[in-house]
Parts: structure tokens; sequence; C-alpha cells
């Protein structure tokens, strides 16, 4: 029974996730693609899985992932060795992929990464993904490590919360004027809200249908005129030209509500987000800098976590 998995094979299969297609990743590894794609179907007839959707860009399947972790963590243990032994170079950096939510890496998240010793710095490779689908890119060893809103571990992580992110549902002074009014009693925000344009991340973004709700009592969320900002910077650009209202994250609304940019909507009623740090189980000097880095970071920048005193 051939239980082994060959190095070079499992080495191709992350090649070729990692750069999206056979071609690109023959050009990485300096074969031909047809040598790619021989050493990904052995892996498959090894293992006795199908490995790779075969779209455009390639997509590991659940098993797929499983070996795509493996490989990153080989990678990562072996990259650490080589480095505690003298044996690397600058023309073999390393690198560390992350997932992030865009709110995070628009305030508070890059800084973090500007305290990892230079010595143990890895090259980054950031991927923007809304904090509720950061796990799932953990889970399919796309990243090695994320910030996410999930307090459950994927399978061979560990977790540690990092505070809580606050928004405040804001507005452009004329766009309140015009769609809220002063707010009366004859027709109060909960009221007018659900008419009212409103800025969303993209079409799976349910925050500011959420807030809505927590307004109201009949299940409905926020207006059907949406525009579709997939930017932290761009939406809260949005929001100030008078386009929408919705919901910014405390730090970035501050001083846009300090100079009178912006107004509160419902200054009583801020929304938060827990976030956490998720990380592969792995004895590696430059994960462990990067996690204390993040956590030091945002401790200072974020509301401590719920139930922390």
């Amino acid at each position: 029974m051939m239980t082994e998995l060959p190095l070079d094979q499992v080495r191709t299969l992350l090649a070729v996730v990692d750069e999206g297609t056979f071609d690109a990743a023959a050009r990485v590894l300096h074969v031909t693609p047809s040598a790619v794609s021989q050493r990904v179907k052995a892996l498959e007839q090894r293992t006795g899985r199908v490995l790779l959707i075969r779209a455009k860009p390639v997509r590991p399947t659940e098993s797929g992932a499983v070996v795509v972790r493996f490989a990153r963590q080989l990678a990562r243990l072996e990259h650490d060795a080589q480095a505690q032994l003298g044996m690397t170079g600058p023309q073999e950096p390393a690198r560390l992929p992350i997932a992030v939510n865009a709110d995070s890496l628009a305030t508070w998240f890059l800084p973090a990464l500007g305290l990892v010793p230079e010595e143990l710095r890895p090259c980054f490779e950031l991927r923007r993904e809304d904090e509720a689908h950061t796990a799932a890119l953990l889970r399919q060893g796309l990243v090695m490590a994320a910030v996410t809103s999930s307090p459950e571990p994927v399978a061979g992580c560990s977790v540690r919360g990092l505070g809580r992110m606050r928004y405040v549902a804001v507005a452009a002074p004329g766009f309140a004027a015009r769609w809220f009014g002063d707010g009366s009693p004859e027709r109060p925000l909960r009221e007018a809200i659900v008419d009212a344009p409103v800025v969303v991340f993209d079409r799976h973004d349910e925050f500011q249908d959420a807030f809505v709700r927590g307004l109201r009592r009949d299940g409905r969320g926020a207006g059907h005129r949406r525009h579709l900002v997939p930017t932290s910077e761009g939406f809260v650009n949005v929001v100030v030209a008078g386009m929408g209202w919705g919901l910014v994250p405390e730090v970035q609304a501050a001083p846009l509500l300090r100079s009178g940019h912006l107004v509160h909507l419902a200054q009583d009623r801020p929304a938060e987000v827990e976030l956490y740090w998720q990380q592969w189980k792995l004895d590696s000097p430059a994960l462990a800098a990067v996690a204390e880095a993040v956590a030091r970071t945002a401790a200072g920048a974020l509301r401590p976590a719920a139930g922390s005193g």
C-alpha cells in the first residue's frame, strides 16, 4: 500500500493552487506544463481523490485542501529550519498568506505587520475577505492565518480573541436632512431608513440589513437602493459624498464627525463585530511573531473583547 505523499508532487499541487493555472505553476517550477499535469494526476491516483477543481483559477477540492495545507505547513517548517541553520538567502523569501477583512486592513492591521522583527519578517501575502468568510480560506489551506469573526477554531488551528471593532451609522449632513429630516416622531429613523439609499460592501454584505432589523420588529432590512463599494476607503468616501448611509468603523468616522462631514444617525446604537485571530498550529517563529504583533496592535486599536471586563 502506497502511503507516502511524494514531496515533489505535493509542492507541485501547492504551486498550481497558488498560481491559479498549470501553465503559471510550470513557469514557477521551471518545468513543462505537461510535467505539472502528470505530477498532479499521479498525486490524485496515489490518494485516490480528485484534488483540484480545474477551473480558472484552479481551486482545491475538500481533499485537495488537506494536501495544500500540508504542503504549506511543510514549506514553512522547511524555511524556518533552513533559517536556523543559516542556509537561507535573499533569493528565498518566506511567504506568509493571511486573510483579513477590509476594515481591519484600512485601520489597525497594517501597522501590526511593521512590528514584526526584521529578522523574522516574511513576505506577507494578504488576501482581503469579509471577516465572516476568512475562516473558509484557512479551511481550504489557502492562508496560514486569518482575522475572522468566528470563535470556533478551524481544524488544526488555534484561536485567540482580538477585541471588538465598533461601527457607527452615519451619513452626510445633506443626505441625513433629505431622508431623515429631524427624526421627528411622525416618521422616526426606523421608519425612514428602509427607503433611504444605503452603501454596502458587496452583494453578500448584510451588516447594514442586520442593523436596520435591530431598529425594527418586522424583519425588514435596509433599502433596495444600494451602492456596492468593495473597499473600506471607497465605502467611506461614498457616504461622505452623500450617496447613501452606512455603518463605518468608529475610528474612521471620528474625524469626519468632528469636521462635520458626517453626522450620527443613531449615536446610542453602535454595532460591534467581535474579531479573532486564527492560525495553524505550527511551531514557526515567524508566525508566532506575527500573532504577537497582531494581538498587541489590536489591544490598542479595538475595544476589549466581550466578557473581558
